[in-house]
């Protein structure tokens, strides 16, 4: 059988994510489900779940498909691609991205999808501001509307249900805004280390302060930022801090893709893009 899956078996999905060694942070789940709650899927057999995936509608014309998970031991069975098919109509027509692994890009292709970049994980060590930037603040509900207004035009779909939530304050994850509101970044404490994104701002600099900022918020050892691979400016200047790439998604679309900018220096996440 397949369904919608609850709260509990998208944590759970999170979990199989970390034994795969995905590094999902530490409160996606409630995020993520606040996204798209018809959007998360699960296949089950009497009361286990045996597979899982998500297609999340952000807008009325894009989609973001991720958490594709199956237990181990019902791989190959046709479970996971019959879920694939069973969520792929949820997304009714809209464009869906996916950042999958390399190795699954033919599969992928298959389904519809076509190769458009990129992502890739940088991991590091980088110092948290110090002292107080005048030029950046924390974020304050009144900023939401000109925040989901900025990244529906960094990233060229409207976000607003998945924002509203991903923005909000809590233990384990904060954002960052510049004064000016032309830029902003989410931190979120992960299984290992923590999370940037996304990033929007008008440059590398701009970029580089803001991380630095939500690492005064929530410091660690272990820095982990996305970036599409076009990114080249933050890429360098991450590299010569000595971060590397650890890993490496096939960003991909079914219809046409969303006009990105530049301002977009990292993506929030590989699963909700």
């Amino acid at each position: 059988m397949m369904r919608c899956a609850t709260l509990e078996e998208v944590r759970l999905l999170a979990d199989w994510a970390a034994a795969e060694g995905w590094n999902p942070g530490l409160e996606d789940a409630e995020a993520f489900l606040a996204a798209d709650p018809g959007g998360f899927f699960v296949a089950v057999e009497g009361a286990e779940v045996i597979a899982g995936i998500s297609v999340v509608n952000h807008d009325a014309n894009f989609a973001f498909l991720g958490f594709y998970l199956c237990r181990p031991d019902r791989r190959g069975q046709g479970h996971g691609f019959a879920l694939w098919k069973h969520a792929l109509e949820h997304a009714a027509g809209r464009t869906v991205g996916l950042d999958g692994v390399a190795d699954q890009q033919e599969n992928y292709a298959r389904s519809g999808f076509i190769l458009a970049g990129a992502s890739q994980r940088h991991e590091g060590r980088m110092d948290p501001a110090t002292g107080q930037d005048s030029a950046i603040r924390p974020f304050d509900p009144a900023d939401l509307d000109t925040l989901i207004a900025l990244d529906q035009d960094a990233g060229g779909a409207g976000r607003a249900a998945f924002l509203t939530a991903w923005l909000e304050p809590r233990e384990t994850r904060r954002t960052v805004v510049r004064s000016g509101l032309d830029g902003y970044a989410t931190i979120r404490r992960c299984r290992e280390g923590v999370k940037l994104g996304p990033v929007i701002a008008p440059d590398a600099d701009a970029a580089l302060a803001l991380i630095r900022a939500a690492l005064a918020e929530l410091p660690s050892d272990k820095v982990i930022i996305d970036l599409p691979s076009w990114n080249r400016p933050l890429r360098a200047a991450l590299q010569e801090m000595g971060f590397v790439v650890t890993f490496e998604t096939a960003r991909m679309y079914r219809g046409p893709a969303p006009a990105m900018q530049r301002s977009l220096q990292a993506i929030g996440t590989m699963e909700l893009g």
